[in-house]
């Protein structure tokens, strides 16, 4: 079974409703029916966190993610093993620490794909399968 990692961009871009909202959409409907899984590091979903609590405040940000993930998609803790492999991939290869986590946990298993709308992950498409949504 496929494993989708959805990165913060492409939930940011689902919430949106922006390019690339119907393909997320339509991994997390195939989430939900069991033909493929979602994870989500929690790094990831920090960042989408505090980004709609400073567009959209605290209520409106609590709503937006009570109802964002089905419950069948994963939301993967930080551990200490994870946190080093990240901050090895960010002094490695130069991203950004939060989209080292995205990136160290599609590198669980070559059945992941990396879903996301940030082109930073360009440099690193040798480390895992990564899909590109759409360019706004």
């Amino acid at each position: 079974m496929i494993k989708f990692v959805l990165d913060s961009s492409a939930l940011l871009r689902y919430i949106d409703n922006e390019a690339g909202a119907v393909r997320v959409e339509e991994i997390l409907i195939a989430c939900v029916s069991g033909e493929a899984s979602v994870a989500l590091s929690a790094v990831q979903w920090g960042e989408i966190a505090g980004n709609l609590r400073r567009r959209v405040g605290a209520t409106e940000e609590k709503r937006i993610l009570s109802s964002l993930l089905p419950s069948e998609a994963d939301l993967v803790a930080v551990s200490a093993e994870r946190a080093v492999r990240a901050g090895e991939l960010r002094a490695d290869r130069g991203i950004a620490y939060a989209d080292a986590f995205a990136l160290e946990l599609a590198m669980d298993s070559p059945d992941c794909v990396l879903v996301t709308a940030d082109y930073g992950f360009k440099p690193v498409e040798d480390l895992a399968r990564i899909e590109f949504l759409p360019a706004k």
